[in-house]
């Protein structure tokens, strides 16, 4: 089957849908089908969303996401209350930039269309206090953390989640952000979350707290430990959170506050150069197969590991020693090889805590089932649109790859 007919299908049936032909009642698939081989790089990846993003989106939607949604964690734990916005606010960040392409008429713009309806009917019940999946944005610590990742697809995708929903909802939206202003950041990445919540009401033209923002950014620049990485507050970690929360964050909020402040634009350049190192660091990281190492906390974030280095690649500014179809290349890598694992889902279509496969120890007490959907972060390159050189670059070997097939390559330097 040819890729026009191939997508021509899915949008009617759902990709994963169509891959396996079986689907719930909730529109949900719930077998482990093997996906159709020889497809692009870029509608791979979209039938992967298509099979993590399903199940959430449209039970949310459906006001349905506490009734359906199973809950795995640690005995005791008790993330019951929050891993519904968990899921929600880290999913949505991952496929924001997607969904900001907007509607059309092309194979792929009609399964986009279908996600932009299933999201904006998502994010309305999520804050609605008289839906039964009204979300938890202020009780207890963790919400904080969530809402940051909403707010942070609402400033990915402004026109998409914001200019379209209903005044209602705007309203809800920015009640439910400023809610979270209860909570009292840690002293580590944490400021960063209250810091983007903050940066989320100023672009969207509510009252914004700068000094919250200012606070952070400047406490970020007094954790930099050099050659592209900062501290997870005064200290060094061995973790990946320099992707999953630090960078990204540093560089969409300094983006938002360069063009609210000039003052900003300086520190802009100086992260985005930081950025730069972590990103091309982050790339060595993975290995000819697409595994990489499995090092520090959170690991069951599974390919969300690689957000800064997607991050860059959305934005189109790379380091110039990465080329984008290299990067492309070796995230299909990565997301390839996670997803060979037989149990990485469970048997309704929901994601089990684990890195390759199901593998629960690898969690930590705060980890529950919405708190993996942070995968999705690695997807932000779908907002580039598919005759981007990202998408239609050749086939590119990770520099690892090269350098152990025995090729010759230019050494590497820190900054």
């Amino acid at each position: 089957m040819d890729r026009k007919n191939f997508l021509k299908k899915a949008g009617a049936l759902g990709i994963s849908g169509f891959m396996s032909g079986k689907v719930n009642n909730l529109g949900v698939v719930s077998d482990r089908s093997e996906r159709i081989i020889n497809k692009s790089d870029r509608e791979y990846w979209i039938s992967t969303v298509d099979k993590i993003t399903k199940p959430v989106l449209t039970a949310l939607s459906q006001d349905k996401l506490k009734q359906t949604m199973p809950v795995e964690e640690k005995p005791g734990s008790n993330r019951k209350r929050y891993t519904y916005l968990e899921a929600f606010g880290r999913l949505m960040t991952g496929i924001a930039p997607w969904l900001e392409l907007g509607k059309d008429n092309t194979p792929e713009g009609k399964i986009r269309s279908k996600y932009i309806d299933w999201a904006l009917k998502s994010l309305s019940v999520a804050v609605n206090t008289d839906s039964k999946d009204f979300l938890n944005f202020n009780k207890g610590d963790q919400p904080l953390v969530d809402t940051a990742f909403l707010a942070h697809a609402l400033i990915k995708a402004p026109t998409v989640l914001w200019e379209n929903s209903s005044r209602k909802s705007q309203d809800n939206i920015i009640k439910a952000l400023k809610s979270s202003r209860v909570i009292v950041p840690y002293y580590d990445n944490w400021i960063l979350f209250s810091a983007m919540v903050e940066t989320a009401l100023l672009k969207l033209g509510a009252d914004a707290d700068l000094v919250r923002i200012d606070l952070a950014l400047h406490t970020l620049d007094s954790w930099y430990m050099g050659d592209g990485i900062y501290g997870d507050g005064p200290h060094f970690h061995w973790d990946y959170y320099n992707s999953y929360v630090i960078q990204p964050f540093m560089l969409t909020i300094l983006d938002v506050m360069r063009k609210h402040h000039h003052k900003y634009q300086n520190q802009y350049d100086r992260a985005l150069k930081y950025s730069h190192r972590y990103g091309e660091i982050l790339e060595r990281l993975i290995a000819p197969d697409g595994s990489y190492p499995a090092i520090g906390r959170s690991i069951t974030y599974r390919y969300g590991a690689f957000q800064l280095l997607s991050q860059l690649a959305w934005m189109d500014t790379l380091p110039s020693g990465l080329t984008p179809n290299r990067v492309r290349s070796s995230l299909t890598k990565v997301i390839k090889k996670i997803n060979k694992a037989p149990d990485m889902f469970d048997k309704d279509g929901w994601l089990n805590i684990g890195l390759y496969g199901h593998q629960p120890h690898l969690g930590e007490g705060y980890i529950s089932t919405g708190s993996l959907y942070l995968c999705m972060a690695v997807f932000l390159p779908l907002g580039l649109k598919p005759d981007h050189t990202f998408w239609t670059g050749p086939d590119k070997s990770s520099i690892e790859s090269e350098i152990w097939s025995g090729k010759d390559m230019q050494a590497d330097h820190s900054i």
